[in-house]
């Protein structure tokens, strides 16, 4: 018998497969000589941009915290983009976790800018909103903003992130990303292509230990054993977590899937936020509107 997440994964995946399958048939009934869809939003693209998302995933990690507490997630959201430089996002997810339909939103704004072929950089500033009934189970709101540098070396490409979370507490964090890009050359008579985007990241932060032998970070365990009662015996700013990952990507038209297995190894332990080492995946269908 089917699990909740095994079933929720073959909806979605016949969902995915049902675009598709309409994004063919509209490129096969064009006329003989016709300008492909592609080319057609290319020439038309205008400087502004907005996609839908929706996706599922198992395992939600984030900062070194299990947010989804080693069970199923889902979420939707839209994006818009100005330039292709500027982006505006809002998500919602619902975790299985808990029984908000909306367990916590984002509203993120992001700049990036690339200079030439081997230089970027990108900010961003986000807001992450919990469901009010979560505030003392799941996180307290918190704001989160970081600045990222990108080098492309040809053979790696590195990125380099310092960023701080604000809420009723601080914390910051660094991370250091090395990836390869692989494409593949187009195929369905030049109408899509797969991407691979294999990395390696390690995430620094502060770690608190407490007398009760718990590791905590705001602002994630407020009311959690172990959180409230326990006193400090020592602050550390150190590496907290490495993460692996293989994203690939199915491009056609104006439909992009996303997937991502990984594995998460955390270099400390805390009992009171669940799993966060193992096995994570998450898959996501984004469809470009304009």
């Amino acid at each position: 018998m089917k699990t909740s997440f095994e079933k929720s994964i073959s909806a979605l995946i016949t969902i995915i497969l049902a675009f598709i399958t309409l994004e063919l048939s509209a490129h096969e009934n064009q006329e003989p000589g016709a300008i492909p869809d592609s080319v057609t939003v290319k020439a038309k693209e205008s400087k502004h941009s907005l996609y839908a998302n929706a996706g599922l995933g198992y395992n939600m990690l984030y900062m070194g915290t299990s947010l989804s507490q080693d069970k199923p997630y889902f979420s939707g959201g839209v994006i818009y983009g100005f330039r292709e430089e500027l982006f505006l996002s809002v998500s919602g997810y619902h975790l299985n976790a808990y029984d908000a339909g909306v367990a916590f939103s984002t509203y993120s704004l992001i700049y990036s800018h690339t200079f030439n072929s081997w230089f970027d950089i990108s900010l961003s500033a986000s807001r992450y909103q919990v469901n009010k009934n979560l505030t003392d189970t799941l996180f307290t709101s918190f704001y989160y903003g970081d600045i990222t540098l990108g080098f492309d070396w040809n053979l790696l490409y590195t990125k380099i992130s310092a960023g701080g979370l604000f809420s009723e507490s601080s914390a910051a964090y660094f991370q250091l990303r090395n990836s390869r890009f692989f494409k593949t050359s187009d195929f369905i008579n030049g109408k899509a292509y797969l991407s691979f985007d294999p990395y390696v990241n390690l995430l620094f932060g502060v770690l608190t230990e407490t007398s009760d032998g718990t590791v905590v970070s705001p602002p994630f365990h407020k009311g959690k054993s172990g959180g409230g009662s326990s006193s400090t015996t020592s602050t550390k700013f150190s590496l907290i977590e490495v993460d692996l990952g293989i994203p690939i990507s199915f491009n056609i038209g104006k439909f992009t899937i996303d997937a991502e297995p990984g594995y998460a190894y955390p270099l400390y332990t805390d009992t009171s936020s669940g799993n966060t080492s193992g096995f994570t995946f998450n898959i996501g269908l984004y469809f470009r509107i304009l």
